[in-house]
């Protein structure tokens, strides 16, 4: 059960409305009437609630649960107890994820400007607006609809933020338009400089960092993420992808849609993502790359080289995934054969 102190728990849904919902099938004669009242895992759910069951290796975990309820799909429906109410669907955790956020609303702040915050004269806000204490909003800037800014955010001139968004505590946004919907967590820096210089016998030499930051609809930015500025083109990023935290996202970078960025991940200059594209964990790409569309990139992976559409690669440098599982192996097969010697 979560917290009562920070989740608002909704009033309990049927199964009926969870079939509507997640269009799931049920196994067996079931009273559609009965009602979940929360969500919770294998191991904690009781009476009342809805769970789900994905991975083999955990089948053992749903003979023993005491839930009302499982999503699970059809091949392991056979492990869960009779009593339980077995809804069968090909995406156990993505029917959950729906039915989550049925009885857990996103949280929303009532409208209010706090006294201790600085809007300039020549700012626009929209309406319905709730900013924090300490907000600063410079001059010129338009805030939409809607839009919750948190405590000690500074918003620079200039900078367009659209209807629905929501800007954590303690952010920095400079040189920047942001679409509907996006959520950028606390921490994050949006707008600086990027790292570009030449180089002489004097030592470095500034090169002035004139584009902007380009942020589509129904964005999300990790805690503590960055995503610097343009030299001349913007840095773009593409309307429904997912940034984690304490990503990097160097100058010029383009980022298309619907893509996923998972944390430490450092993304160079200049270099382009194509839609649906998948990085792992503390992925590292150098700059001017093209990445294609629906690429899937394994943690802890070194991209040096363009990468075709659909590719699934690994490694440092990376390779074809089918070809870093062979270099592992093999790797693991020498260093037995050593244990032995």
């Amino acid at each position: 059960m979560a917290d009562p102190r920070f989740f608002s728990r909704g009033q309990p849904i049927s199964i009926a409305q969870i079939i509507e919902t997640t269009g799931a099938s049920v196994d067996g004669d079931v009273k559609l009437s009965t009602e979940i009242t929360d969500v919770a895992p294998l191991e904690t759910a009781t009476v009342g609630n809805i769970t789900f069951l994905e991975n083999r290796r955990y089948a053992e975990a749903v003979r023993s649960s005491k839930a009302t309820a499982c999503f699970l799909p059809s091949t392991l429906v056979h492990k869960a107890p009779k009593a339980m109410i077995k809804l069968v669907t090909e995406f156990p955790r993505r029917s959950y994820s729906k039915i989550s956020q049925l009885l857990y609303k996103s949280e929303s702040a009532s409208a209010n400007i706090h006294e201790a915050a600085r809007i300039s004269d020549l700012a626009i806000l929209g309406q319905d607006c709730r900013i924090e204490a300490g907000v600063m909003i410079g001059a010129f800037c338009e805030i939409g609809d809607c839009c919750w800014i948190g405590a000690n955010t500074s918003i620079d001139a200039g900078v367009i933020i659209g209807n629905g968004t929501r800007v954590g505590s303690n952010v920095s946004i400079s040189h920047s338009k942001i679409g509907k919907n996006c959520f950028i967590y606390p921490g994050v820096r949006i707008g600086q400089p990027g790292f570009g210089f030449e180089i002489d016998s004097s030592g470095p030499i500034e090169m002035p960092q004139l584009g902007r930051v380009l942020i589509g609809n129904n964005v999300e930015i990790g805690a503590n993420s960055t995503v610097d500025r343009g030299a001349g083109p913007d840095t773009m990023i593409g309307s429904g992808t997912r940034i984690d935290n304490l990503v990097q996202i160097g100058h010029n970078v383009e980022i298309g849609k619907g893509c996923v960025i998972v944390a430490q991940v450092g993304i160079s200059g200049s270099t382009k993502i194509g839609d649906r594209s998948i990085v792992g964990g503390q992925v590292g790409l150098a700059g001017h790359l093209t990445i294609g569309s629906d690429v899937k990139i394994a943690a802890q992976s070194g991209v040096t080289r363009n990468v075709k559409d659909g590719s699934i690669i690994g490694g440092s440098p990376a390779v074809p995934i089918s070809e870093f599982r062979r270099q592992v192996a093999r790797i693991k097969l020498l260093g037995r054969r050593n244990s032995t010697e």
